[in-house]
């Protein structure tokens, strides 16, 4: 009798062990989901939309750090102006960030 209650008493423990373990993993899993990947695929979003928002007349950042007027939009491209005359081809998806000329210049 003895011996039976040991083992009832070892199976339980084992699915009790069992399920702590599985709400470990989903509880590890919802705060990657809620600290990590939620907040990364929102800042994508944004992303894609400052870029499909790109008109003429914005001033971006290139991946490279060259900054530039925007002169012609494509579908996939733009046209850039780095400085006066001098305009370059640069793939939209390329692009770091889209600056509004919204704003007052910091040396006026």
């Amino acid at each position: 009798m003895f011996l039976t209650h040991a083992q009832a008493t070892a199976s339980a423990s084992s699915t009790g062990s069992t399920v702590m373990l599985i709400a470990q993993f989903v509880l590890l899993g919802a705060v990657f989901w809620f600290f990590l990947i939620r907040p990364q695929q929102k800042r994508m979003k944004e992303h894609a939309a400052k870029l499909a928002a790109t008109k003429r007349g914005d001033m971006v950042v290139t991946g490279g750090g060259i900054i530039g007027k925007v002169t012609k939009v494509d579908d996939s491209e733009l046209e850039v102006e780095i400085a006066n005359g001098v305009k370059v081809k640069v793939v939209k998806t390329t692009l770091s960030d889209v600056l509004t000329a919204t704003g007052k210049p910091a040396n006026d």
